[in-house]
Parts: C-alpha cells; structure tokens; sequence
C-alpha cells in the first residue's frame, strides 16, 4: 500500500466523526491510548517477525485491528487482521510467519501516517476553513 498516495482514504472519516460523538469528552484520551498501544503493537508485532515467532503476533495484531476499526483507520485495521489470520494459520500448521512479513514491513509506515491524520483531525487547535460569511479576506 503507498502510504502517500493514499491520503484521505487511511481514515473513515464517518466512523471517526461518530467515535468522536460517542466518545465525547474522552475522545482526545482514548486516541492518546490508541498511540500508545499502537505504538506497543507494532513494536511487537515487528520484534516477533525477527524471532519468527507467529504466537507472539497474535495480540498486537488483534489489539491493533480493534482499536484502528474504533476511530474508522480502516486500512490499518486490514492490515493488522491479514497479520493476525497468518499467525493464527502458522500456529495451526506449526509453521513460521514468513509469509506476514511483507505486510509487517507496510504497518509502521501505515500506522504512523494514518495516526497523524487522526491526531490532525482531533487537535482542537488545527485551523479550520473559516465560515464563508462576511466579507472575504484581502
């Protein structure tokens, strides 16, 4: 997936404007929470890649998909099931998560830019497009 090029379409804006609704004033805590174990997640999920180890992907991999699904990240949410089905296939068949590894390499990349859209969009303090009244600025 290219990151860059992706822009817009990282975030479900829908979902993200009906968590934000629903959440309300915890809004701006809970994604402080979602850095911090998005963070944690993909750390981990890289560190099992290096051991091979499929078991050690499970979790993160879950808590990522549930927590990106949350504030509509649907593209990492994708990302992070395919990792989590791999694992949970290789620990089935006993096998080790070679074939995750291209989709580990695009999660921190992922991650970070769709993270700093949704940081972008809850920062109170972003300048927003003025209202279209009055008279124009010169």
């Amino acid at each position: 997936m290219d990151v860059s090029a992706a822009g817009g379409s990282l975030v479900n804006w829908g979902a993200f404007s009906q968590a934000r609704a629903e959440l309300g004033a915890n809004f701006v805590r809970i994604l402080g929470y979602f850095r911090e174990d998005g963070v944690k997640s993909v750390a981990q999920i890289e560190d099992a890649m290096r051991a091979q180890n499929a078991t050690a992907m499970v979790i993160p991999a879950h808590t990522l998909k549930g927590e990106s699904r949350q504030f509509g990240a649907d593209p990492l949410a994708e990302l992070a099931e395919m990792i989590e089905q791999i694992a949970r296939n290789c620990i089935e068949t006993h096998n080790t998560p070679e074939k995750a590894l291209e989709h580990v390499v695009e999660l921190r990349p992922l991650f970070e830019a769709t993270l700093t859209l949704l940081e972008r969009e809850a920062n109170p303090l972003v300048a927003r497009r003025p209202a279209a009244f009055g008279r124009r600025a010169s």
